[in-house]
């Protein structure tokens, strides 16, 4: 299960919806997608024709160390959290940031629906940081 595909929907509404430049952004910022997902969620961007390769990071990997087969990760609200208001905002503060796109990205849990096999439905949110 990956929150990949919503990121990817958010990100790609943004950039359709404001008709921003990419290069406009230091970083694209999504949280927690892991190794595996960060890779689909470049992978999706691009056949849309949006390369963010070069500016993205995921606050998972940036927490965790990005070894794909310990299956790394937690929660996206917890990452994104963390990372904000500590790496993030210092960041900003300093002036090394001045624009990031925000994608925190989460899972709608319901143990009913994934007791009876039903799929998860995955949730992406953005909002611009600018200084």
């Amino acid at each position: 299960m990956t929150s990949a595909p919503a990121a990817a929907d958010t990100i790609l509404a943004h950039f359709r919806g404001t008709k921003e430049d990419l290069a406009s952004y230091d970083l694209i910022v999504t949280g927690d997608l892991g190794a595996l997902g960060s890779r689909i969620l470049k992978d999706l961007t691009w056949e849309k024709g949006l390369d963010i390769s070069d500016n993205h990071v995921d606050c998972g990997e940036i927490i965790y160390n990005v070894i794909e087969d310990e299956f790394q990760g937690g929660s996206g609200a917890g990452c994104s959290a963390v990372v904000l208001n500590s790496y993030l905002y210092s960041k900003m503060m300093s002036g090394s940031l001045k624009k990031i796109l925000f994608v925190a990205t989460g899972a709608l849990l319901s143990t009913v629906s994934s007791g009876q096999g039903e799929s998860i439905p995955c949730i992406a949110h953005a909002v611009v940081l600018e200084r």
